[in-house]
């Protein structure tokens, strides 16, 4: 949407037909659902509502603000962000700039998870390490109704949102949060299920990635020089928090399965086992403790 001397009328389907095509210009994929996802936050409206008003003008303050989210969006910055919310396993999550945007692939770690618990009804303890927005250990909570949870991430500002979004999903009665450095805020406690999706992009990559993904905290994507760094803590500790029987169940990229494997392996864990995600690429490896 340019100035010009030439007053033009922009109305709802005009203005989502030019973003849109600037949109897609730019290489971003979903170029018209995201177009209509920032105007119908804008205009305080559904998706649906944005045709059955297509021919509705907008007045010069809804265009401003769309102008500087179509601008924002153009220089890199996740939708999620600019609309402050992002859905994950059917949740309406809180995210900004503090936390990673929750990726459909984690929803497989989800499924796996939930299946490595015979009895979903039983009462259980579950670990997410790495928790972020809190989307795994709210997901695990939804599909364990008996089970607690604890969540943990060395971000302060992560903890507040996770707990957040624990309390406007009305799990926070089972879900705490607590801040520090993996295991190290449930020190002396044991669970039946520990699940992580930790940062896995090695530090030299980092600066490989798309302007979409660099806009995301760097503590939530770094995993050290290989990319390993938190396999080889996850792997080597988790035995000392998990009861006899329990499941270790982590997400990694995936070129990394072979060795998160090996680290498996030397843990101890028994019944490994690699899960593909919706795109057929390995995502998930667990295993239980002897």
């Amino acid at each position: 949407m340019v100035q010009s001397a030439v007053a033009q009328t922009w109305t709802t389907l005009a203005v989502l037909d030019w973003t849109t095509q600037r949109f897609t210009e730019a290489g971003i994929a979903g170029a018209r659902l995201e177009a209509q996802l920032l105007l119908a936050h804008v205009l305080q409206c559904t998706r649906t509502q944005l045709y059955t008003g297509f021919d509705k003008p907008l007045a010069e303050g809804e265009l401003a603000g769309y102008r500087a989210l179509i601008k924002r969006r153009l220089g890199g910055e996740p939708v999620a962000y600019l609309l402050g919310e992002h859905e994950f396993w059917g949740l309406p999550l809180h995210v900004d700039s503090n936390v990673l945007v929750p990726r459909p692939d984690t929803e497989t770690l989800i499924e796996v998870a939930r299946a490595a618990i015979a009895d979903r009804a039983a009462p259980c303890r579950v670990l997410d390490l790495c928790t972020g927005s809190g989307a795994i250990a709210l997901g695990l909570a939804k599909e364990l109704p008996a089970a607690t949870v604890v969540a943990t991430d060395v971000s302060p500002e992560a903890v507040a949102i996770a707990a957040k979004n624990a309390e406007r999903n009305k799990l926070a009665d089972r879900i705490t949060v607590r801040q520090g450095d993996l295991f190290a805020p449930v020190a002396g406690e044991t669970f039946d299920l520990i699940a992580s999706n930790p940062p896995y992009i090695a530090t030299a990559v980092l600066a490989t990635l798309s302007a979409e993904v660099r806009r995301e905290p760097v503590l939530a994507l770094d995993g050290g020089a290989d990319g390993l760094v938190f396999y080889d803590r996850i792997c080597a500790e988790a035995p000392g928090f998990l009861v006899p029987g329990g499941a270790l169940v982590v997400e990694h990229g995936f070129d990394q399965a072979d060795t998160v494997r090996e680290r498996f392996e030397r843990a101890g864990f028994t019944g490994i086992t690699l899960v593909h995600d919706l795109g057929k690429n390995p995502r998930v490896t667990w295993g239980r403790r002897p």
